[in-house]
């Protein structure tokens, strides 16, 4: 079975025995990482400031090349820490595909594709590490990127791994949500913060005919 999994940047050094498990019991992984974190922590040190339109962040040159830093930096302590069977890639580099939102500035919404290097990796029993960056260069989310790449790359599941057992709604983490009642709930606000991107692109992933989780609760079309 082929399997994406996008661990958020807060749980991704955590998160190798789950990927590693996934990947020892037969299944073609590829990861896609989040870096959120570490891009506010740098731009914060730089003095650079955040700016966000919509709740997505403005990506200017200068804060592209934090991004850049920030995230391939993740990408190889990843690497690191999953051993030699680890291959990092870096989206711009391998083809990574995106259509810019100028709006937005250096950022692009990701569209299905399927990196050669992707495949190439996971001929040779690698586990792919992508760093989501895509030609442009270009800043793109994280769980964008990961549904992008499920859908082009004909993965059976993906698993938005974050720091939450999965969506809470009512004080109770669901253990199913269909992706037509996740689009009313997002439309009415009933979520915030950084599980409102990753619910998108489970919603997403649902309606391309992909098995999609987040932690605990699968979300379905």
């Amino acid at each position: 079975m082929r399997v994406l999994v996008k661990l958020g940047g807060r749980v991704a050094r955590d998160s190798v025995d789950l990927v590693l498990a996934r990947h020892a019991a037969g299944d073609r992984v590829v990861v896609v990482h989040g870096a959120g974190p570490q891009i506010t922590a740098e731009l914060r040190a730089r003095g650079i400031e955040a700016r966000f339109v919509d709740g997505r962040r403005f990506t200017d040159a200068a804060t592209m090349a934090v991004v850049r830093t920030a995230s391939v930096a993740v990408g190889v302590e990843l690497c690191g820490a999953l051993g030699p069977q680890a291959r990092h890639l870096v989206g711009d580099g391998i083809g990574l595909e995106a259509v810019r939102a100028p709006e937005l500035g250096f950022v692009g919404i990701p569209v299905p594709c399927r990196p050669a290097a992707i495949e190439e990796a996971l001929e040779a029993s690698c586990i792919p590490v992508v760093t989501p960056l895509a030609v442009g260069p270009l800043n793109v989310n994280a769980d964008e990127a990961a549904t992008a790449l499920a859908a082009g790359l004909e993965a059976e599941r993906v698993l938005f791994v974050t720091d939450v057992p999965g969506v809470y709604l009512g004080g109770s983490v669901l253990t199913r949500l269909h992706a037509d009642r996740a689009t009313e709930l997002l439309d009415a606000g009933a979520f915030e913060g950084g599980i409102v991107p990753k619910l998108l692109a489970a919603v997403q992933a649902a309606r391309l005919g992909l098995r999609a989780e987040i932690g605990e609760t699968a979300v379905v079309a």
